[in-house]
């Protein structure tokens, strides 16, 4: 096995054995320095309220906030902000995460479990969820259509969304629209940890929700993990984002290259994976990302990520197959020419993208499927968001009279054996025909 290092100028000498442990190895995140930092904001928030989140929002996103929740005006403002041709995309997207989402939609049948006995269960949704959409170094209106429109479908009876404001006090256009777009109910002007707390504890003016969703920053993905612990429900732990590709010698290199560099822009503490069978496509690869680094606009935060990146040569798709099991990639494309093959063995992964002309930006955006995923290995034991994120599903069960006598003396049996006889005189004295 050869492991070649994406920010290693000396890469193609290198020729590496490393414990599996090692090679799968993601950057590590110490939250022990900002852990107190985000418990003091929520507590205040969870206490001050409005004042608080006003207080917050100068300091970090230095803008004085009169208003918290976006008005009428602004939308309509925000409308003439974005293009026709955003809006027929954004549209277009839209069309593709309902159907794949709406398709997701479930009823199971009524079941008779023993004579007398019909057991069933019933599909409800959240009825308040918050959605945290971040600003920062790239506004993130595809998240919105992710978070919303599965909410929408789901029969939520209040979405609100919570996004920063820039330094005029505004939220950009095109999560104003896509929120409007997807069926969003309130709109706050509100970042960071601040806006977790709003809606993990309501304020004033933000109402407080069953169950918050959204990407964030180390200081977010802090503080929806310490409110899920005891006031409200999240959708997913996770980390920096991730993509892994498997490859042969049949992969466009310059197609590899652009998925790797795709996903390392995301941010500094992103990871991009590489393994294939072919040392030649692997040195090509290396060589294209060089090149295409030199175009991107963000090429600072990518060659941040670089670092923490990676290419894999095995002559064992085995071993491959196995390793990126062991990862469980948020993203996994598989560019290989007998990729349906090796997606059947893929048991750990967020969402799979197969074939040469399936970029895991499709998925981001607009082929339908949902790109809030679990990161940091989560894939293992997390399935990505979905219609089920927003509802909860309530059992059901009636007995008759001949469904108790058929089936109490196994009740009454198993209670009394587990010396909860209380649960078996439950049983007895209807068995007895007690009235």
């Amino acid at each position: 096995m050869k492991i070649i290092n994406l920010n290693d100028d000396t890469r193609f000498s290198k020729s590496l054995s490393w414990e599996a442990g090692a090679i799968l190895h993601r950057p590590v995140i110490d939250n022990s320095r900002l852990q107190e930092t985000v418990r003091t904001i929520l507590d205040d928030v969870k206490e001050r309220g409005n004042a608080a989140i006003k207080e917050y929002e100068r300091k970090f996103d230095h803008v004085d906030m009169i208003d918290l929740l976006v008005s009428k005006e602004e939308k309509a403002e925000a409308k003439n902000w974005v293009s026709e041709e955003l809006k027929r995309a954004i549209l277009t997207a839209k069309s593709n995460i309902e159907k794949f989402h709406s398709a997701q939609k479930q009823v199971m049948p009524k079941i008779e479990t023993s004579p007398g006995v019909v057991c069933w269960q019933k599909t409800l949704p959240i009825e308040k969820v918050g959605l945290y959409i971040p600003g920062g170094t790239a506004p993130l209106f595809s998240t919105v259509l992710m978070l919303a429109i599965p909410a929408k479908i789901a029969g939520c009876e209040e979405i609100i969304l919570c996004s920063p404001p820039n330094k005029e006090g505004k939220i950009h256009p095109a999560i104003l629209f896509a929120a409007e777009t997807a069926g969003v109910d309130k709109i706050f002007k509100i970042g960071g940890v601040q806006a977790i707390g709003a809606m993990a504890y309501g304020t004033e003016t933000v109402p407080k929700v069953y169950k918050i969703f959204g990407p964030g920053n180390q200081y977010v993905m802090e503080a929806k993990q310490w409110v899920s612990m005891k006031d409200v429900a999240i959708d997913m732990p996770a980390g920096p984002s991730e993509v892994e590709v498997i490859a042969d010698e049949t992969a466009n290199p310059h197609f590899v290259a652009s998925d790797l560099l795709s996903q390392a822009e995301h941010g500094a503490d992103s990871q991009v994976i590489l393994m294939t069978t072919s040392e030649q496509l692997a040195e090509e690869v290396a060589r294209e990302v060089a090149v295409q680094l030199e175009t991107l606009p963000r090429k600072e935060l990518a060659e941040k990520s670089l670092a923490n990146s990676r290419i894999i040569i095995s002559g064992d798709m085995e071993e491959i197959i196995s390793l990126t099991n062991r990862y469980a990639p948020e993203h996994l494309i598989i560019e290989t020419k007998n990729y349906h093959e090796i997606a059947e063995r893929i048991t750990n992964a967020g969402s799979v993208f197969l074939g040469h002309f399936t970029p895991e930006s499709a998925g981001d955006y607009a082929s339908g499927t949902n790109h809030t995923l679990p990161t940091n290995g989560y894939a293992r034991v997390y399935s990505g968001v979905n219609l089920d994120s927003f509802v909860k599903k309530i059992t059901f069960q009636e007995i008759t009279e001949e469904g108790i006598r058929h089936l109490g003396p196994t009740i009454k049996i198993l209670a009394e054996n587990e010396s909860l006889h209380a649960h078996g005189n439950a049983v007895l004295l209807r068995l007895l025909g007690k009235k």
